[in-house]
């Protein structure tokens, strides 16, 4: 009976050493979400965004007018592809921007919603991405204010916008794309933190 006690103590033991670590490890991974983002997430889109600007930087520059440029590379991109790079100067936040808003293209940065023009083309841009995991891009847009600038840098172009306002709307308010007469940008992001009950989306005017 001793000798099985003993080992038994041993398991017993390992088992609960293993416990307090996972729980501790728990415990540092919501803290961590809580006062910056999901360090897991953050390591896998961190190291996507470095394949993303290898990608980015094979794009041949074009030789046709924006507006074609913009055309060719909306035809030849797909979910995941690099497409430009969005920075927010006064956030001191930049991204590789990718095409589409699904579950796998947002884990590797900002995404392009693909039934909306690219910069360059008239309308209304639209780009979403995440507040609290996959690097958390837009984790603090609602501290944009009016006249703040949102630059996108395309492979044909670089674009300049103006915030204009900050909404907080319900998930199904598509018509925050809607082409309005003027070229402008939509960033949409999940609202509150750590919830998508809502959407904020900030709206901002492209500068001539």
């Amino acid at each position: 009976m001793g000798r099985i006690r003993g080992p038994l103590r041993a398991a017993f033991r390992f088992a609960a050493a293993v416990l307090m670590v996972s729980g501790g490890l728990l415990v540092l991974d919501a803290i961590a979400t809580l006062v910056w983002q999901e360090p897991v997430s953050w390591a896998i889109a961190e190291s996507g965004q470095s394949d993303l600007e290898r990608q980015l930087a094979s794009i041949p520059a074009p030789q046709e007018s924006p507006a074609v440029a913009a055309r060719r590379l909306a035809a030849r991109t797909g979910p995941g592809d690099a497409i430009g790079r969005i920075s927010l100067p006064t956030l001191e936040r930049s991204f590789v921007m990718v095409e589409g808003v699904g579950t796998s293209p947002l884990r590797k940065g900002p995404g392009h919603y693909p039934d909306t023009p690219l910069p360059g083309q008239p309308g209304t841009v639209a780009v979403a991405g995440h507040r609290t995991t996959y690097l958390a891009p837009f984790r603090a847009v609602n501290r944009l204010r009016r006249g703040q600038p949102i630059v996108v840098e395309m492979p044909y172009g670089r674009y300049v916008y103006r915030v204009e306002k900050t909404r907080i709307v319900e998930p199904s308010a598509t018509e925050v794309t809607r082409d309005v007469g003027y070229d402008r940008l939509v960033l949409t992001a999940c609202h509150p933190l750590y919830s998508a009950a809502q959407r904020i989306v900030v709206f901002a005017r492209r500068e001539r």
